[in-house]
Parts: C-alpha cells; sequence; structure tokens
C-alpha cells in the first residue's frame, strides 16, 4: 500500500503531461465548457466606478479575450482583434488580467480597442475562475452567456476562421 500513493501521483502527473502533448497548449481541456461564465463583480476600464458582472456578457455570441500589456503575444494578435471586432463588428470584451489599468488604457489608445466592454481583472480572480492558464486566452460565449469554447494562445487568421465557424454553427443553433 506505501507505494500505491506515489505511484498514483507518478501515472496522474504523466497523463495530465501527455494532454497538453497529445492536445498541444491551444486544445486544452476546460472543465467550464457548456456552463454559464462565472459570476464576478469587477471595475469596467474606462469606468472604473462601474462594476462588471456576468449579466455584462450576455445578450449575443461574442468573444471574451483574456490580454495584459505585459503579454508579448497579446501585442501580436491585437491587430487581429482590432480587424474582428472594428471591421466585421463582431463583439468582443476584454478581459485585462493581472495589469495596471493605466496602461491598459493607453495600449488601447495607441493600438486601437476591439473590445466593446473592458473587465479590469487586476487580481486574476476571475481568471482563476476561468482556469486561465495565461495571456492570451479567448473564449466563444453564447447569448446567453454560456462558454462554448476555449482557445489558448494567439488568435490569428486561422485561429479566428475556426472561431467564426463555431460561433456561426452557435447562431444557427440559437435560431433554430
Amino acid at each position: 500500500m506505501n507505494g500505491f500513493c506515489p505511484l498514483c501521483c507518478f501515472f496522474g502527473t504523466g497523463y495530465f503531461s501527455l494532454q497538453g502533448v497529445v492536445y498541444g497548449p491551444s486544445k486544452l481541456p476546460s472543465a467550464l465548457i457548456d456552463r454559464p461564465f462565472p459570476e464576478f463583480a469587477l471595475p469596467s476600464l474606462y469606468e472604473p466606478e462601474r462594476v462588471l458582472t456576468h449579466e455584462d456578457v450576455k445578450g449575443e455570441i461574442a468573444l471574451l479575450n483574456v490580454w495584459a500589456t505585459w503579454c508579448p503575444t497579446c501585442k501580436e494578435e491585437h491587430e487581429q482583434l482590432n480587424k474582428i471586432g472594428l471591421e466585421e463588428g463582431i463583439p468582443i470584451y476584454g478581459l485585462n488580467y493581472k495589469d495596471d489599468p493605466e496602461l491598459a488604457r493607453d495600449w488601447l489608445q495607441r493600438y486601437k480597442d476591439p473590445y466593446s466592454k473592458v473587465i479590469v481583472d487586476r487580481e486574476g480572480r476571475l481568471g482563476l475562475d476561468l482556469g486561465v492558464y495565461g495571456a492570451p486566452e479567448t473564449y466563444i460565449l453564447d447569448s446567453s452567456g454560456v462558454i462554448r469554447y476555449r482557445h489558448v494562445g494567439e488568435v490569428d487568421e486561422k485561429a479566428w476562421q475556426h472561431l467564426k465557424g463555431l460561433m456561426d454553427a452557435i447562431a444557427a443553433e440559437e435560431e433554430a
């Protein structure tokens, strides 16, 4: 019996390591898929006195993008997010993760703001509730605020085409 516990730990660690190798970091499973967005009460980036809640991410099929000014990959994907949000008109909610709100406002002024709302998660609590590994991560939310998909890593053109297809399928499902 003494060797059983370490053996279980060894195989458990191996299983989760293999998941990362087989699926890659962008396909790590999320326990929140098909569950409501976690409840939260956090400030808006542009109106710090305004408290945003999970009710603010309902009502439309949208992306929720976890980003930060300290994240180099977030800067790389930002041009694509501008195309999605500003040119294609797709709603994107921003979750500014473990960042300084003043730096975030300056950053969005410099590089354009594709977000319809930006939630400030300075302490990272909402990110923890979402199971965020790090920025960037992007979630698809249906109109009821249910998490339907999670993408870990940069949203480039290829990733966007995949996300767009999923969003179109969710829209068709909601219309049926």
